[in-house]
């Protein structure tokens, strides 16, 4: 059986990383490193770190056709129960690599009036955290203004231009490489700088 460890403490490590996904959350824009440990397949360490601390057997996913690996499912499956589904309009979570195509981003739930919670949130696992699009952000939990320039595929770049659903309707994004997560939630506008 092709079982990957999970984290080297897994109290310690779950709590820590939920603190620091929280962080990304709140302060959208500011990087965080989340504990490294191996990856599962084609998944990445802080990829890896989000999916072990937000997903369990209540959570629907869904899995780019790249990233989606016998490797990958057998681990999720075993380390948190998760249910895997290929219809992105009946998920929670999403993860995603940089082909990640607008009609499946549209397809995502956006919550909605009543339970705008309800929207999907879109890990991104991405080449590289820099060397992007310059993007502005503002809103919450952003004094004045913050810069990123993830490398970002041309449908999430659009959509967090565009913001296609009004608020508080959306999808919340966390991008990650290596150990480290940028997260840009759903009430942060954007533009280009």
């Amino acid at each position: 059986m092709s079982l990957v460890a999970s984290f080297q403490h897994p109290v310690a490590d779950a709590q820590y990383s939920f603190r620091r996904i929280l962080k990304a959350l709140s302060e959208p824009g500011v990087s965080v490193q989340l504990p490294a440990m191996p990856g599962f397949g084609a998944l990445g360490s802080a990829s890896a770190c989000v999916l072990l601390t937000l997903i369990d057997n209540d959570t629907p996913l869904w899995l780019s056709a790249s990233l989606n690996d016998e490797i990958l499912r057998k681990n999720l499956r075993f380390h948190t129960g998760a249910v895997l589904t290929d219809d992105p309009s009946a998920v929670s979570f999403a993860l995603a690599d940089p082909a990640l195509d607008s009609a499946t981003l549209l397809a995502f739930p956006c919550g909605d009036e009543m339970s705008p919670e309800l929207a999907t949130s879109v890990i991104v696992q991405l080449e590289s955290l820099t060397g992007g699009t310059p993007l502005r952000l503002r809103g919450p939990g952003i004094e004045s203004s913050r810069m990123i320039s993830p490398q970002l595929p041309d449908s999430v770049r659009d959509y967090l231009l565009n913001r296609p659903h009004r608020f508080p309707l959306g999808l919340d994004f966390m991008f990650t490489c290596g150990e480290e997560l940028i997260a840009v939630p759903r009430t942060t506008r954007v533009e280009v700088c």
